[in-house]
């Protein structure tokens, strides 16, 4: 019985320490957020009072009122949109295609080419800005829908092939076998056979690709010129003015420009469970 005692004593204990520690770090992952959140509702001269408030009586709506009433503002979430969803629909056709054929076909140089693309994958993406802007100057792209999307998609389609290669290799290829004995060609197989059955491994290449677009500053800036073409990441940036700061827009802008990553994750988390394609061929 006491050796029983002890046992549970230990685990007990061991619970305690991992709620602990997880508390801790929600905290410390939180607090950053919730202070943004609060200081959203502030003024601007109350943001920095002391001693700090989490809330305090200046609370008010006005800069989210600012933001959501200003045409250019309201301009770089439209561009973010364009440019996300775009890059988006982009990667997940050609890595569908790509991870397809990597991973049902066997051709000369298969390997070669992988490790390319797992070599690109692993290129600081700040040693390519100055390339990159001299590469769309020269095609005419320079501050245009067109060049900020080729440029998100060149980063973000070696990390999607790679993930969609090892999901469908994963997938039983039974299912395959079982669509070509009732005469189905390659295309056939991958939009109705394996596409379907993808959906997982889709969402979490869709949610990268559209967080990456959505979120990147740097060749954002580098890439656009004017206020037509730039993102919010951009906007929030051009909120910092020679002579003034204004916070409490920045930190409004910046909880708009947080909403669609968390809403996507919200609505497609389920879909991070893995093995939907586990039954779909018994053994």
């Amino acid at each position: 019985m006491s050796i029983a005692i002890r046992t549970r004593t230990k685990r007990n204990v061991g619970r305690v320490f991992i709620y602990g520690a997880l508390l801790v770090g929600a905290v410390f992952a939180g607090f950053p957020v919730l202070w943004m959140l609060s200081s959203s509702f502030k003024s601007n001269a109350n943001i920095f009072a002391y001693p700090p408030k989490l809330f305090d009586s200046s609370f008010s709506l006005q800069p989210y009122v600012a933001v959501l009433t200003d045409p250019v503002k309201i301009g770089y979430f439209v561009n973010s949109y364009i440019v996300a969803i775009s890059v988006v629909i982009i990667t997940l056709v050609i890595a569908l295609l790509a991870a397809y054929v990597f991973s049902r076909y066997e051709f000369r140089f298969k390997s070669i080419i992988r490790v390319v693309i797992i070599g690109v994958q692993a290129v600081p993406p700040i040693t390519l800005l100055i390339p990159f802007f001299g590469i769309m100057v020269g095609l005419h792209l320079y501050n245009t829908y067109q060049g900020l999307i080729l440029t998100y998609v060149v980063f973000t389609l070696p990390y999607a092939i790679i993930m969609m290669t090892a999901y469908f290799d994963s997938l039983p290829r039974e299912l395959d076998e079982a669509a070509r004995v009732d005469g189905a060609g390659s295309l056939s197989v991958l939009w109705r056979i394996l596409v379907p059955v993808s959906v997982p491994g889709m969402v979490s290449v869709g949610l990268y690709t559209f967080m990456i677009s959505w979120n990147e500053y740097l060749f954002a800036l580098t890439l656009t010129q004017t206020d037509e073409r730039r993102t919010v990441p951009v906007g929030i940036q051009l909120l910092m003015g020679q002579n003034n700061y204004l916070w409490n827009e920045v930190m409004a802008m910046s909880i708009l420009g947080s909403i669609p990553v968390l809403v996507l994750f919200l609505i497609f988390q389920r879909y991070f469970i893995g093995g939907l394609a586990a039954g779909a061929v018994k053994s």
